[in-house]
């Protein structure tokens, strides 16, 4: 799994990456309809990298660290520029960016103390995750196509994504710090 770098889901992983100042641009000038092309075509081919990983057994180090990181880049910069056109509140962007920050650094930490760990995420952080995906494409497709506009619903994701974002958070946080500090007594 170490030195496998150009496999097709790791290259895959690479366009999507490529494909984020792209979707930037576009929601920076209004072109909402295209950014939400690009958005459907990077969520696809997120799907498609990690079923590709797993049936072509093409599974690697790199790729274990930068679907991820293609996820987070995606969804923070995002709530980042969606705050900036006001289509999203300021505040839930700053815990959202948060979020990612204090995983981003415990990772960190986990590396450089404990060096290369696997980082599975908790139910909590795939829910998280997917909430947030779920309202980044509800309100580009709002601003696409005003028709389809869905406040109501907007505002139950928005209080989603806070609670989720607060709770994995700390657990996360809680889960790592257990691990780290080795196993319980009880466990012993």
């Amino acid at each position: 799994m170490k030195g496998r770098i150009w496999t097709v889901p790791n290259q895959i992983t690479f366009l999507r990456l490529g494909f984020l100042p792209v979707f930037l641009m576009l929601i920076a000038y209004d072109h909402y309809r295209w950014a939400l092309l690009v958005l459907i075509v990077s969520g696809l081919s997120d799907g498609v990298d990690g079923l590709l990983a797993r049936s072509l057994n093409q599974r690697s180090a790199l790729g274990a660290y930068l679907d991820p990181i293609a996820d987070k880049l995606l969804l923070s910069s995002s709530f980042v520029l969606l705050a900036f056109k006001k289509q999203l509140a300021w505040w839930l962007t700053i815990l959202v960016f948060s979020r990612d920050v204090l995983i981003l650094i415990v990772a960190v930490v986990i590396l450089l103390t404990s060096g290369y760990r696997p980082f599975p995420p908790s139910i909590y952080g795939k829910f998280t995750t997917a909430t947030e995906i779920i309202l980044v494409f509800l309100v580009i497709l709002g601003a696409a196509y005003p028709a389809y506009r869905l406040p109501g619903l907007n505002q139950v994701l928005v209080y989603a994504v806070t609670v989720l974002s607060i709770g994995s958070g700390f657990h996360y946080s809680f889960t790592t710090a257990r691990h780290l500090s080795g196993p319980s007594p009880e466990e012993k």
